[in-house]
């Protein structure tokens, strides 16, 4: 009876303890020129003091479910997350024309799409939760593009950068600062014909070259957008290579924390 009473008291204990612990979110409405943007911030309230900031790029697809989720996944990690909107307030695509055409928009000029991630980044490292000394970014597809793009020109100030199934073609032709310290770490499908073997080793190429710091992972037979799980049928309905992967999304974003964990010299608490 005695050791029912206990348990009953841990699981309530357990059940206050996660009713406790919920990752607010909200949407922050901010205008870049004349335009409006929304972006979406996630937090994790159990996270006692400031914690490092990460900003979260989207997919050609826009600032979508997925890209929120992300926020997210990152709040309950213990950071405060900021997934932003390169693309303006309502501007969502699903299908690829009118994605390709709201990408090519966003990134024709990039000094336009500069003002657009500093918008962001100012919101993120302005927040009563973030430490402003440590911020990286992530993004998938075409925001892994952007967030090298961000790490070899140092349009804003981070500690590192990573890039899932992203264009390496930016990065690669964006030539470095030399002002930014950012790390890089990139993870990308072997039989992504997004990101075929030459722009792959291209991409290395020059930043050996450059000497710079970064570390690229490639999953053999791994198609794009591996860690989106609606890829696949985003992939059958467009008629486009996207296929999810579990084993590859477990293992980058395990990676992916403790290449945060060595770039902020801390463990952060799991929730």
């Amino acid at each position: 009876m005695k050791k029912a009473i206990l348990a009953l008291v841990f699981l309530l204990s357990v059940f206050a303890f996660e009713a406790h612990a919920v990752v607010k979110t909200q949407e922050i409405k901010y205008t870049v020129g004349e335009n409006s943007y929304t972006g979406f911030l996630a937090y994790n309230d159990a996270v006692s003091g400031k914690r490092p900031g990460v900003l979260v790029v989207h997919e050609w697809w826009g600032l979508n479910a997925y890209a929120r989720k992300r926020a997210e996944l990152l709040a309950a990690l213990g950071y405060t997350a900021f997934a932003l909107d390169l693309y303006g307030t309502g501007k969502l695509a699903d299908h690829p024309e009118d994605a390709t055409k709201l990408m090519n928009a966003a990134l024709g000029d990039l000094a336009e799409a500069d003002k657009r991630i500093r918008a962001a980044y100012e919101i993120l490292a302005k927040h009563e939760t973030v430490d402003n000394k440590k911020m990286a970014a992530i993004g998938y597809c075409m925001g892994g593009g952007v967030v090298l793009h961000m790490a070899r020109t140092g349009v804003v100030n981070l500690a590192g950068v990573v890039s899932f199934h992203g264009n390496l073609q930016l990065a690669k032709k964006a030539p470095a600062s030399g002002s930014s310290k950012a790390k890089i770490l990139v993870f990308t499908g072997g039989a992504d014909p997004f990101v075929p073997t030459k722009q792959v080793q291209d991409f290395v190429e020059v930043l050996t070259t450059e000497g710079v710091e970064f570390e690229l992972k490639s999953y053999p037979g791994v198609q794009h957008s591996f860690t989106n799980p609606e890829a696949t049928a985003a992939g059958k309905r467009t008629k486009l290579p996207l296929v999810y992967n579990r084993a590859a999304d477990t293992d980058s974003w395990n990676h992916m924390q403790d290449f945060f964990d060595d770039i902020f010299e801390e463990r952060k608490a799991k929730s």
